[in-house]
């Protein structure tokens, strides 16, 4: 067996900042496509050249075009156009639509037993329009964002409570947006449950922050969006699928009829090993958590609609 082979789809922070991360923890050989000439070749140089200090030993290539990525396990695909201060993640959706089917195509063809990691946004969206495009089976079609939001929500209590993030287990389902849904029923300090270590209004301020989470980067860089931690998250997702680590985390996923939701892409808890989404999980919610959750499905069926798919 040789070496997995990554294909990131758009150079830009959030693609190079994953090819980073992908080659340093030697998950596989990396390709970074992107179409503006020499970019993917320079940022893939460069992380060729960090090898001998870090020591990872894979290879990392940049290109214009997708013959490269022929043969992926993985392709994560980032391209399509950043959110700018202002802008709502649905405003990016029928420029980011052409390019993520533009995309998915050229994959698709190449790569045709690969899992498709989406991170454009509208995330929700743009997994819909991969799926469609690819005609992959559901389990290899997935988004990023329910880890992502995940993270920012133990960061938060970890800075909150002062204690170590690894010690802190939470969940956020939902659509990648505003109408997000931080499980605070089951998020836990090492066993201990949130709401035994802060106020009811404490939590919901970090569960408000977490919601923003994406918005305030955007707001501090002025001129583009968070970038390495979202590409931790799709690392991380990649991860488990190459090594078949069967984790438990939440994806944005296909669903038909689970948490009563059909032909939409939602986040929703799920175990990712080598099949992809082997098997998503249906929790159950507080009644607080089921009204948010339909709040949340509405939003992203909306912007669903708009596809015109």
């Amino acid at each position: 067996m040789g070496r997995a082979k990554i294909t990131v789809v758009g150079a830009g922070n959030v693609g190079a900042t994953c090819a980073h991360w992908a080659a340093a923890r030697e998950l596989g050989d990396v390709v970074l496509v992107d179409i503006i000439e020499g970019m993917p070749q320079g940022k893939a140089l460069d992380l060729m050249q960090a090898r001998p200090i870090f020591g990872f030993n894979v290879e990392v290539v940049g290109t214009n075009d997708y013959e490269a990525s022929r043969g992926s396990q993985i392709v994560i695909i980032t391209a399509g156009i950043a959110r700018k201060p202002g802008m709502s993640r649905e405003d990016l959706i029928n420029t980011n639509k052409n390019i993520v089917a533009g995309v998915t195509r050229e994959v698709a063809a190449r790569s045709p037993r690969a899992v498709l990691i989406i991170v454009s946004n509208p995330l929700d969206a743009m997994s819909y329009v991969a799926l469609k495009v690819s005609g992959f089976p559901k389990k290899r079609v997935m988004g990023m964002a329910g880890i992502l939001d995940t993270a920012r929500f133990r960061c938060f209590i970890a800075m909150e409570l002062k204690v170590a993030v690894e010690e802190i287990q939470s969940m956020v389902l939902g659509g990648h947006g505003d109408e997000m849904v931080p499980l605070v029923s089951y998020t836990n300090i090492s066993g201990v449950p949130l709401r035994a270590r802060l106020s009811k209004k404490r939590v919901e301020a970090l569960v408000e922050r977490t919601r923003k989470g994406g918005g305030e980067i955007v707001s501090l860089l002025k001129t583009g969006s968070a970038f390495y931690a979202p590409a931790a998250a799709a690392v991380q997702m990649a991860e488990a699928i190459i090594k078949d680590q069967k984790r438990l985390v939440p994806v944005s996923a296909y669903l038909e009829g689970e948490y009563g939701l059909k032909d939409i892409f939602f986040g929703v808890p799920v175990i990712l090993g080598a099949g992809g989404i082997e098997k998503i999980l249906e929790v159950k919610l507080t009644p607080e958590e089921q009204v948010m959750l339909e709040r949340s499905a509405a939003a992203v069926a909306r912007t669903r609609d708009a596809l015109g798919m």
